[in-house]
């Protein structure tokens, strides 16, 4: 039986704390370790005080095999790591001659002038192992550590500068981990769903998802009117689990098969552009409420253009007129968030463009300007093709920003189910 690794991460810095930068180190280090069979038990974040970081790799230690901690490696006087790893491991700072060689050749090589802060970056804690670092001066430590408890853990010293500490991870140290740790396989499979709620979606799998052997586990992540079912599966054998995690997919699916666009990396807007590729078609989009937001989906993605025609914002009701051909007297009788409005907005797109799809919206995004009859969240979308227009109505919250996520999403989804037909 082999045991599971278990890694925290420790982010260090005000800067994280204050909200001035994005984490995304934790997210692509837990990522990388996951696909080599170590599995992130908690990921941390402190400031740049000692003795925070002090108690945060105290705590750690009692939990984790594997300690990756990232930030504070620079040479100015708020970068705190090194002193603070001195002060964990109970040693004095020492100068690495191949890390003052490599730091000397960083500055040789661009023709900068080395000063005493830079010569301090191949000052190391005296249990660390230099790690090199290919693209800047801040140093990578590995340490081998036993604090008394009978338990050694692996601590690894990294710089907080994203692409600094993702090379040091992908050459120096992963594959160090690999060689060191006997772990796992772990296998993901993504089911990626639109247009159902995740607590219907629960109800309508449950007793398959009771069913489920030990080593696999099930998660729900849901985001913007899309949810990802992830299958997890732990073993020893690689191809074993392919065949498992297959065998999941296909006895739920019947379960769930109307709501599935995709697997794994399948985004909605990308399934959208396969399909109308694969069909000869090209699409676009009228939208009032979302603001040119589906037409920001469909071309964020390489070769959009060759599906993707183009878009109209058609926020005010004359360019619904002139440009739509939306008829005035609809607009004064059923006002421009309306079934009859859309579906005249979707064909006037058409029209317009030139295109065998199109896509409408029309609606209150909010937060303000709901009525008694159309409230807030109040949306219509609707699909033009040469068979015809569909139209929905669609019932949201009370938030704009995510209204209009939503609405992009059941819009997409829409045209998806139109293609299919």
């Amino acid at each position: 039986m082999i045991n599971t690794i278990r890694a925290e991460v420790v982010t260090i810095g005000d800067e994280i704390l204050f909200g001035q930068i994005t984490d995304t180190n934790t997210q692509w280090i837990s990522t990388e370790l996951t696909s080599i069979g170590i599995r992130t038990v908690r990921k941390t974040s402190v400031g740049d005080q000692a003795e925070a970081i002090l108690d945060s790799l105290r705590e750690a230690h009692q939990r984790a095999d594997l300690i990756i901690i990232t930030g504070g490696l620079g040479p100015t006087k708020d970068d705190i790591t090194k002193k603070t790893l001195c002060t964990y491991f109970g040693v004095g700072m020492v100068r690495s001659q191949i890390a003052l060689d490599l730091v000397t050749s960083f500055f040789v090589k661009r023709g900068r002038e080395m000063t005493d802060i830079n010569r301090a970056q191949a000052e190391l804690p005296a249990k660390a192992e230099y790690v090199q670092n290919d693209w800047g001066t801040a140093p990578g430590m590995w340490f081998d550590y036993n604090n008394g408890d009978g338990r050694n853990v692996v601590y690894v010293s990294l710089p907080g500068i994203p692409f600094e500490m993702k090379s040091l991870m992908t050459h120096r140290i992963l594959p160090r981990l690999k060689d060191q740790f006997e772990t796992p396989v772990i296998k993901h499979k993504i089911i990626r769903l639109v247009g159902i709620g995740e607590s219907f979606l629960a109800e309508r799998i449950e007793t398959w998802e009771d069913a489920l052997p030990p080593h696999i586990k099930l998660a729900y992540l849901p985001s913007f009117g899309q949810i990802r079912l992830r299958l997890t599966a732990t073993g020893i054998d690689e191809a074993t689990l392919d065949r498992e995690l297959a065998e999941q997919v296909a006895t739920v699916m019947p379960l769930i098969e109307h709501n599935v666009f995709g697997f794994d990396t399948d985004e909605l807007e990308t399934v959208v552009g396969k399909l109308l590729l694969e069909r000869g078609l090209t699409f676009g989009t009228a939208e009032s409420c979302t603001g040119g937001y589906v037409a920001a989906q469909m071309t964020k993605n390489p070769g959009s253009s060759a599906c993707f025609q183009g878009g109209i914002v058609s926020h005010a009701n004359s360019v619904k007129i002139n440009l739509l051909g939306v008829d005035p007297a609809i607009l004064n009788q059923f006002g421009a968030v309306s079934e009859q409005t859309v579906r005249q907005m979707a064909e006037g797109c058409l029209r317009t463009l030139g295109v065998g799809v199109a896509l409408a919206t029309s609606g209150i995004a909010g937060p303000d300007g709901g009525t008694p009859d159309k409230p807030v969240g109040t949306v219509w979308i609707a699909c033009a093709t040469a068979n015809g227009t569909v139209a929905k109505l669609l019932k949201l919250g009370q938030y704009r920003e995510q209204n209009i996520q939503l609405t992009t999403a059941y819009g997409l989804n829409m045209v998806r189910e139109e293609l299919l037909k």
